[in-house]
């Protein structure tokens, strides 16, 4: 597999692609992107890291990593907490910490210098958010049911039974709409870095991935306040 890699990588840079997925056909109509799943596991990795190093010898009063990572999930705890009330915090506030800071390394992974490693996002790749937002929308229907039973379903004729054929369009086109904002913000600062490195290696890609660093947060943080909005029918609506 890793001389295919290699080889998949040096047919795509003498084909001038500018983002490198590595397509690997594994099977008659099945491929997979080899360079989203590299870059997917080395997000898990560094998220698995951070947490355990931060956890390690944790103090009351927090300090360096400890310090940066209680910001985030106290972060995303004050939103979890104002959308879905005490009992979806309980519930299901490790499920968006984990969520944000997946999105938000993944992020930033492709602001790496491409030093020796084709540092790409995950989230460069449509079918990553593709599956995040998919994983929101069935998350929904799996603990909306698990919660309030059939009532879960009562939404989609409320006010009116009227109102059936709009709550069904916006349950198709809302997973839609989440996975492309973040692909298409996520892509197009990577591809203007690349452009930017080429035309001025010096000084304005530097200050364009300072500025995509902050994009990146952003992007996680409106996918995770998207979700939230999806999960607010199962603990505010019933």
């Amino acid at each position: 597999m890793g001389n295919e890699a290699a080889a998949a990588a040096a047919e795509a840079e003498h084909a001038k692609e500018i983002i490198h997925y590595l397509a690997q056909d594994v099977a008659p109509g099945v491929t997979i992107h080899m360079q989203t799943m590299y870059m997917t596991w080395i997000s898990m990795i560094i998220l698995i890291l951070l947490f355990i190093f931060a956890s390690k010898n944790a103090k009351l009063i927090p300090s360096g990593l400890q310090n940066v990572m209680e910001f985030f999930v106290e972060f995303i705890e004050g939103q979890v907490s104002g959308s879905l009330g005490e009992k979806g915090r309980k519930a299901m506030l490790s499920f968006f910490v984990s969520l944000f800071m997946f999105i938000l390394v993944s992020n930033e992974l492709g602001m790496l210098p491409q030093v020796g490693v084709h540092w790409t996002s995950p989230t460069n790749d449509i079918n990553t958010c593709f599956a995040l937002s998919l994983t929101v929308a069935i998350g929904v229907y799996v603990v909306g049911v698990a919660t309030n039973g059939i009532s879960h379903f009562k939404h989609f004729i409320s006010p009116s039974a009227a109102f059936l054929p709009l709550h069904l369009l916006d349950e198709f086109t809302k997973p839609l709409t989440m996975a492309l904002r973040l692909f298409g913000n996520i892509l197009a600062g990577e591809i203007l870095l690349i452009v930017l490195y080429q035309l001025a290696p010096w000084i304005v890609p530097e200050l364009w991935v300072m500025f995509s660093l902050f994009i990146g947060f952003l992007q996680a943080f409106i996918f995770t306040m998207l979700s939230l909005g999806s999960f607010e029918k199962i603990y505010v609506h019933h």
